[in-house]
């Protein structure tokens, strides 16, 4: 079963150097139960893609359904089928989380939920704030409440975008372990993230939007066979050998090297030596989401579309 559909979204805006294409032709699904990664950088499009989801923003072009249910001609359907957690901190400074949380649950007209609500309170550490004043709260825990307004109806598909950014370890830990239990009860996960170590833990399956279209879209396990299994990481002082600075990716005394096999790692630690670099805490290791992530938006060109995988 199909939880989400995207049909060949388009959607454009106009501005004052005239019309921009935010997405352009974005087609893809997301199989029910499945825990969805979405990728990109900045203005890549995720957020609009997510607005059209949600019925915040209408699509140029295209359809999109929730459980078959389209976010147009059905859209009070739709909506009752989806939790979404938005990067923005929105909150009602005349209430406490309780009360917070009782008026999402009559705004979806779900009655006696008290039981849930103490459950979201317990599970994301908002126990101790349930009658805090929401302006009481720290940006971190204003952050859970959110979470917990959107699945306080009980949502069989949940969208997170931007869940952890600038919370502490601790609120991604917990929300992190409670999603996790929710996915294996059932509930479709959509996440857009910049912590791509969360996205290579969490998601069975990837798509990267790049200039608003699809570039990659595979399950994770296929994204990190596709591309240099081996990286060399080590930390330099100076300066790397003009040879291999085309090939390095560089963070501050950070040094990442793709290699291709043990041959290449000897060739690249013989060129440090032949340098004189003095090269510290020396990994080798496969590579990850990043380094993946890194290679594709390199490689596609804006105008590339991706072929989808099946779940």
């Amino acid at each position: 079963m199909t939880a989400i559909s995207f049909q060949h979204v388009s959607k454009s805006f106009s501005s004052r150097r005239g019309e921009v294409q935010a997405l352009d032709d974005v087609h893809f699904d997301i199989a029910a139960g499945e825990f969805f990664g979405l990728l990109g950088p900045n203005g890549a499009g995720k957020t609009t893609l997510i607005n059209v989801l949600a019925g915040l923003s209408r699509a140029s072009g295209g359809r999109v359904s929730v459980l078959g249910h389209d976010v147009v001609d059905d859209y009070a359907a739709a909506r009752r089928c989806l939790g979404i957690v938005p990067q923005e901190l929105v909150f009602d400074p005349f209430f406490s989380v309780r009360e917070t949380l009782r008026i999402q649950s009559g705004y979806f007209g779900v009655r006696d939920n008290a039981a849930w609500i103490d459950e979201l309170l317990n599970s994301l550490g908002l126990a101790d704030k349930a009658d805090a004043n929401m302006r009481q709260l720290s940006g971190g825990m204003k952050r859970r409440v959110l979470v917990a307004q959107s699945l306080v109806h009980r949502p069989p598909v949940i969208v997170l975008d931007e869940p952890t950014a600038g919370v502490d370890v601790g609120l991604r830990q917990t929300l992190w372990q409670f999603v996790a239990k929710l996915n294996q009860q059932g509930h479709t996960v959509l996440l857009t993230t910049h912590y791509l170590e969360e996205a290579e833990a969490l998601c069975s399956r990837i798509a990267m939007l790049k200039k608003g279209r699809v570039v990659a879209l595979d399950r994770t396990s296929a994204l990190l066979a596709g591309r240099p299994s081996t990286m060399l990481r080590f930390k330099l002082d100076g300066a790397l050998p003009p040879a291999l600075a085309p090939n390095a990716r560089v963070t501050g005394r950070i040094v990442q090297l793709k290699t291709r096999d043990a041959a290449d790692v000897e060739q690249v630690l013989a060129q440090l030596r032949s340098a004189g670099c003095a090269v510290e805490d020396l990994e080798i290791g496969r590579a990850d989401l990043e380094d993946v992530f890194l290679d594709i938006m390199s490689d596609a060109p804006a105008s590339s579309a991706a072929t989808a995988r099946a779940p």
